[in-house]
């Protein structure tokens, strides 16, 4: 009887809003004025957690967070893991005052001979192949977007014959000036460990064979994450400056720090988190004047 009584009065006041503030309202459980401008989005519990206890002011709103780190207003949401997900959320802030979307979080890094990535590493990418199944349905909707993409072959088409999937994979970028920012930033403070490297995007965790990491190496991607694709893509799409900086906490197909393959922690797992964080959290000044 509460159930059917709450249900009766959530649909009488979705009567009084229009779409847009019913979306902001069903997936980030907050009104649109409750979001600044500047958006931290994590993914991982371990990453929003962090970034949390170093959010000063601190108040809860739905889904996320406002606050200010290092004196500038911001709102920390987590998108959660993979690019469905993902797309939701920038789908919502958009319809807020979202000007900026910054991706904090995991990524996994592809190990070379010459151990140009390692755990621990910051990667900003530079552009990212849709390997997901989101960002399609969008270059479906919005066909214009054939004429401003590139797009390649498969790699996987390289090492074995593709019966399904996307034979072409487009490429997205981040905003050019808020990853030069990131990349500046991190540049000053611990460039032993800023790589700007091309990612591949992926909706696929437990499908990193080692033909499809040999693939990857083929086009040169050192990075692999589940949301950046289409994150770039919807900034485009919608006008938002969007990047990604990611702490690289594994290496697939690596023998030792593989985490579908052992239980071996690395060391630098934790400095990692901690590094991408402070880089986003000194650059929230010059991030500020890109609005």
């Amino acid at each position: 009887m509460f159930n059917k009584i709450k249900n009766e009065l959530l649909n009488f006041g979705l009567k009084f809003m229009n779409i847009d503030d019913k979306i902001v309202r069903m997936f980030l459980e907050t009104a649109p004025s409750n979001i600044n401008e500047i958006i931290i989005m994590p993914a991982s519990k371990i990453f929003m957690k962090t970034i949390l206890n170093k959010l000063r002011n601190k108040r809860s709103h739905g889904r996320g967070y406002n606050g200010l780190l290092n004196d500038i207003k911001v709102s920390v949401i987590c998108s959660l893991v993979g690019s469905p997900i993902c797309a939701i959320t920038v789908e919502s802030l958009k319809r807020c005052n979202a000007k900026i979307i910054l991706r904090v979080d995991f990524c996994g890094g592809i190990q070379e001979d010459n151990a140009l990535v390692d755990v621990g590493d910051i990667l900003i990418p530079r552009l990212a192949y849709c390997g997901d199944g989101t960002s399609p349905q969008y270059i479906i909707k919005y066909s214009e977007l054939l004429n401003h993409l590139k797009s390649v072959p498969h790699p996987f088409s390289k090492v074995h014959e593709m019966k399904t999937g996307n034979q072409n994979v487009f490429i997205t970028k981040p905003n050019e000036e808020l990853k030069n920012v990131l990349l500046n930033e991190g540049n000053s403070i611990a460039s032993k460990y800023i790589k700007e490297v091309d990612f591949w995007t992926t909706d696929s965790l437990f499908c990193e064979t080692k033909d499809f990491i040999n693939g990857l190496k083929s086009i040169n991607v050192k990075g692999i994450d589940m949301e950046s694709s289409i994150l770039f893509l919807l900034g485009m799409i919608y006008k938002l400056k969007t990047a990604s900086i990611l702490s690289v906490s594994d290496l697939p197909g690596h023998s030792k720090y593989d985490m579908f393959k052992t239980n071996e922690i690395h060391p630098s797992l934790i400095k990692g988190i901690d590094k991408a964080i402070n880089i986003v959290i000194r650059a929230l000044p010059k991030i500020k004047n890109l609005i």
